[in-house]
C-alpha cells in the first residue's frame, strides 16, 4: 500500500522538475554552507539540530519571544505546577522520530490516551455506553480495510470530494453521521463538509488505534523545544527577529528583519506557516504556482478554553467527552499530574471556535458549564481559573495547523514542498499528516538533509 509518506517522497522527486530554476542557482556543497533558518518551531529547531550535528553554521530567526512555535505549554497553576498544552498536544504511537528524540534527550513520554464519553441531544452517555450503529460499525470496518486497495488514481478521485459526502455516499445514517461530524472535526479543525475525503480516510486507515492520541511529554511538550534549543545553542537562536525580506542570488541569501538586522548565508530553511511566508518580500518573487498554493491553503480555526477546577469531579483520569453543543470537545488536560485540582479544556473548531473566541470571558465560561451540565450538573462554583487561546487570530499562523480541503492534497502539497533557488521549505503543512509535532520534526530533518546531500 502506498502511504501518504510514500506519496510525498515521490511527489518531491516529480516536483523537482516542475518549477524552472536557472542553472546559475545550483548549490556547490563541497564546503559546508552557512544556513539561515526561519522559525524556531519544531520544524526549524529540528533543521538546525540536524545541521549543527554535521558541523554546519546555523542561525535561527524567530519572530516570537520564545521557541516552540505552535507548541505552547502553559503552567496554569504555579503552586501545583500543573502544565497544559495550548498548542500541539499529542505524540502518536507511530511517531517514531518524536519517540526517538524524547529518548535521546531523556524526556519521559506519558500515556495520554482517553476513553470518550458523549453528550448527544441533551443525553449523557458514559464511556463504553454509546456506539455507532452495528450496521455502520461493520461498514466502516470494511471501508478502512478497503483503503489498502485504492490505486493512486482512486486516491486522487477521493481527494476531489469531502469526507461528509463520502460517508453519506456509503450509507451512513443521520445519527451516526452527526456523531462522526462531532468527533472527526476535532481531528481536522473544521467541519468534515470541508475536509478532503482522501486526507480523512488516509489518516484513519494509517494511524494508531487511538488516532495518534497516545502520549504527551512529562512536564510539557515544550520540553523538547528547550532540549533542541540547548543542543543548537541559544546563541544561534535569535528571538524577536521578524523577517520582512528574503533576497536570493548566485552568491547566497540575505535576510532582513523588521528591527533592521541583516543576516547572510549560503542556504535558507523556511520553516514558518504559509501566512508568514506570504508576508515576506521575496526577491526574486516566489513562482506564481507557489504563491497560489500559499494563498489557497487554509489553517484550522481551533480555540482552547481551559478551566482549572478545585477537584477532578469527572473522576476518570482518562476522561474526554464530545458534545453536540458549543463546548464541543472536552478532555482532561492534567492527566498524570498529581493534584486534587484538574483542568478540562473545551476544544472548539471551525465556526464554533470563531464564535466562542470573540465573546467575553463570562460567555466562554457559561458555554463550558452549560455543555457539561447534562453529565455533571452545575460545576461553575468549582472553577478556579480560566485561560483561552484562539489560534485563528495568531499573529504568525492565523490558524492552528494546515487544513487540506477537497481537491487540494495532490495539487497543493507538491508545490508547497518544492524548494525555490536556495530556499528549502519545512513545517507541518507539508508533512504526511497535519497537526502533529512529528510532521514538523520530519520536514525539518528532511530540509536539512536536502542541504547536506
Amino acid at each position: 500500500m502506498t502511504t501518504r509518506r510514500d506519496f510525498l517522497k515521490q511527489s518531491a522527486i516529480f516536483a523537482a522538475g516542475s518549477l524552472v530554476i536557472p542553472d546559475v542557482f545550483h548549490i556547490n556543497l563541497k564546503q559546508k554552507p552557512k544556513v539561515i533558518i526561519l522559525g524556531a518551531g519544531f520544524a526549524g529547531l529540528m533543521a538546525a539540530y540536524t545541521l549543527k550535528k554535521k558541523g554546519v553554521d546555523v542561525t535561527v530567526l524567530e519572530a516570537r519571544s520564545r521557541t516552540g512555535g505552535r507548541v505552547f505549554s502553559y503552567e496554569i497553576d504555579k503552586a501545583e505546577k500543573l502544565v497544559i498544552e495550548l498548542g500541539g498536544e499529542w505524540v502518536g504511537a507511530s511517531h517514531s522520530r518524536m519517540i526517538e528524540l524524547c529518548s535521546e534527550f531523556g524526556l519521559i513520554l506519558e500515556n495520554n490516551q482517553f476513553d470518550t464519553h458523549l453528550i448527544y441531544a441533551n443525553q449523557y452517555y458514559p464511556k463504553n455506553k454509546w456506539s455507532y450503529s452495528t450496521a455502520w460499525n461493520e461498514k466502516y470496518k470494511k471501508i478502512i480495510e478497503d483503503y489498502a486497495n485504492f490505486t493512486d488514481a482512486g486516491k486522487k478521485a477521493l481527494d476531489r470530494i469531502d469526507w461528509w459526502r463520502y460517508l453519506v455516499n456509503n450509507g451512513i445514517d443521520e445519527r451516526d453521521l452527526q456523531i462522526k461530524e462531532l468527533l472527526d472535526s476535532t481531528d481536522f479543525g473544521e467541519s468534515i463538509r470541508h475536509t478532503s475525503a482522501y486526507a480523512a480516510l488516509a489518516e484513519y486507515a494509517e494511524s494508531s488505534e487511538k488516532n495518534e492520541m497516545d502520549f504527551k511529554i512529562k512536564g510539557g511538550n515544550d520540553m523538547l523545544a528547550k532540549k533542541l534549543s540547548e543542543a543548537v545553542g541559544m546563541e544561534n537562536i535569535l528571538l524577536k527577529n521578524k523577517v520582512t525580506d528574503v533576497s536570493q542570488t548566485n552568491e547566497g541569501v540575505t535576510i532582513t528583519c523588521s528591527n533592521g538586522s541583516v543576516y547572510k548565508g549560503d542556504n535558507l530553511v523556511c520553516a514558518i506557516p504559509t501566512y508568514s511566508i506570504s508576508k515576506i518580500k521575496w526577491d526574486p518573487v516566489l513562482p506564481e504556482e507557489k504563491i497560489n498554493a500559499i494563498n489557497e491553503l487554509q489553517y484550522a480555526r481551533i480555540n482552547k478554553n481551559a478551566f482549572l477546577f478545585d477537584e477532578r469531579f469527572w473522576e476518570d483520569e482518562s476522561f474526554d467527552m464530545v458534545t453536540d453543543v458549543y463546548g464541543h470537545y472536552f478532555y482532561h488536560a492534567t492527566k498524570n499530574q498529581k493534584s486534587d485540582k484538574g483542568v478540562l479544556i473545551s476544544y472548539t473548531v471551525g465556526d464554533k471556535a470563531d464564535v466562542v473566541q470573540r465573546q467575553k470571558k463570562v460567555f466562554k465560561r457559561d458555554v463550558a458549564v452549560n455543555s457539561l451540565k447534562p453529565a455533571f450538573g452545575d460545576v461553575s462554583e468549582k472553577i478556579l481559573r480560566q485561560v483561552n487561546y484562539y489560534w485563528g487570530t495568531d499573529e504568525y499562523s492565523k490558524g492552528a495547523y494546515a487544513f487540506y480541503g477537497k481537491g487540494q492534497w495532490f495539487t497543493l502539497m507538491p508545490v508547497l514542498k518544492e524548494k525555490f533557488m536556495r530556499t528549502h521549505f519545512a513545517g507541518e503543512h507539508i508533512a504526511d499528516w497535519q497537526g502533529f509535532m512529528e510532521g514538523a520534526i520530519n520536514t525539518g530533518e528532511d530540509a536539512a538533509n536536502e542541504i547536506l546531500d
